[in-house]
């Protein structure tokens, strides 16, 4: 049988899925307090209220600004200094009667204001640029991305929820009928026509139904109180959720799902760009050993020139400098070998995130059809094990059965009650796996 005649079949058999609702049954009072948690609006609370996402939100910030920083170099770089210095001895001549010639005044006061720019530095300035905008948009990635698998996992919480609450029922509803056979029992025993050991073995069977009872409230209120905090939901506020396992299957194309998925992935998308910022670091690394050529200009007032060394005048300076490096210690060769590796680490993360999709896909989808034909044969199991069920309560209350084959019968309609839960409940979440390993966005 191919893939898409499985999918196809599937369609019919989610008509007989269970169909789940939820909130519980609640006091007349609790209901004002009450509103329906649907996915959607679950997912919703968790991108607007999740401090995670908004610690992610503010280094897009950072990366802009960073941007700027980069930028700067393109422009000239002004600043404003000034200063007094006291000098002594200072350069003095006397030529006969005529008195002493001082050249340089004790005093010396000086303020100006310099503009420096970088005039050539073959490229290196936008490489910068092109790393900080990289920057960003791997910040803007990393953003979806994590919200992406924020709502993945509320995905995943909110539908857990649902499978233990519903979970709770099945087991309580084996209580009830376990409580139902040791009453009869019980009349049994004290009318003589059964045993204490009779007694005693339903009482384990309810006790172990009970602890099982324990073990699924506690997980289902660790799961509740995790979806709280991803929301932002108040603890006195009923998680009231609405929603369902059956869903109808759509044919998906194998090939069509891995294309999909090596465009739309966001850990691909990322990876490709960690990969553009390597080469990027590695062109860098490559400009350590060039020129740079920079000038300036400066424009103050000073004292210290004749005739009167004392009196402040207006100076300009300018000049070009130039700078070449000729040995760094092997610093430069250094960063260019490291450069060098971390490209190829690079490229090689990025071979291995295609096949870690292009993986992800296959089990997906492969997950997704066993689920779809567990849903059939745990239909037909519950339907035989209530029709065993009927029997047997039949025959025990006419005395032709015993009570080990009462409980027997009792423990293997929960049992196959709860294979068609756990079918129905990992359809739905193999569905959503597939979406997120395709990289469609379902929310």
């Amino acid at each position: 049988m191919t893939k898409k005649s499985i999918l196809t079949r599937t369609a019919g058999i989610a008509a007989t899925a269970l169909m789940l609702a939820w909130p519980s049954p609640a006091t007349a009072a609790d209901e004002p307090a009450k509103k329906p948690l649907t996915l959607d609006r679950a997912i919703h609370l968790v991108r607007e209220n999740n401090p995670a996402l908004k610690a992610v939100a503010e280094e897009i910030t950072a990366a802009d600004a960073r941007i700027t920083q980069s930028r700067s170099a393109y422009f000239p770089q002004i600043s404003a200094s000034a200063g007094y210095t006291w000098l002594d001895t200072v350069s003095k001549m006397s030529f006969g009667n005529s008195g002493e010639i001082q050249f340089m005044p004790n005093d010396n006061y000086d303020a100006k204001v310099t503009a420096r720019a970088t005039l050539l530095d073959f490229g290196k300035r936008g490489t910068n640029v092109n790393l900080a905008k990289s920057g960003k948009k791997t910040a803007e990635e990393s953003l979806e991305l994590a919200r992406r698998e924020l709502s993945f996992q509320t995905v995943q919480l909110f539908y857990g929820i649902l499978f233990l609450r519903e979970n709770l029922r099945v087991e309580e509803k084996e209580i009830a009928s376990l409580n139902k056979a040791l009453d009869y029992t019980t009349k049994r025993y004290q009318a003589g026509s059964a045993t204490r050991f009779d007694v005693l073995s339903t009482e384990v069977r309810i006790a172990a139904a009970r602890n099982r009872t324990l073990d699924i409230e506690h997980e289902l209120r660790r799961s509740e109180l995790t979806l709280r905090r991803l929301t932002g939901i108040a603890e006195n506020t009923t998680l009231a959720l609405q929603g369902s396992f059956a869903l109808t299957p759509t044919a998906s194309d194998n090939s069509g799902l891995v294309a999909q998925a090596l465009e739309q992935r966001l850990e691909l998308q990322l990876s490709r760009e960690n990969e553009r910022a390597a080469k990027l670091h590695r062109s860098l690394a490559m400009k350590q050993g060039v020129p740079i050529v920079t000038g300036s200009i400066s424009y103050g007032v000073t004292n210290g020139y004749q005739p009167d060394i004392n009196e402040m005048r207006n100076n300009v300076a300018a000049g070009l400098h130039l700078e070449i490096p000729l040995f760094t210690g092997f610093r430069t060769s250094a960063e260019r070998q490291e450069s060098n590796a971390m490209m190829r680490a690079a490229t090689q993360r990025r071979i291995d995130t295609e096949q870690q999709v292009k993986t992800d896909v296959e089990e997906s989808l492969h997950a997704l059809q066993t689920a779809s034909e567990k849903i059939t044969t745990t239909e037909v199991q519950v339907q035989q094990a209530e029709l065993a069920a009927r029997h047997v309560r039949a025959r025990y209350e006419n005395g032709m059965a015993t009570a080990l084959d009462l409980l027997d019968t009792e423990a293997s309609l929960s049992q196959a009650e709860l294979a068609r839960l756990q079918a129905a409940y990992a359809y739905v979440m193999n569905n959503y796996t597939l979406k997120r390993a395709s990289g469609e966005v379902f929310w």
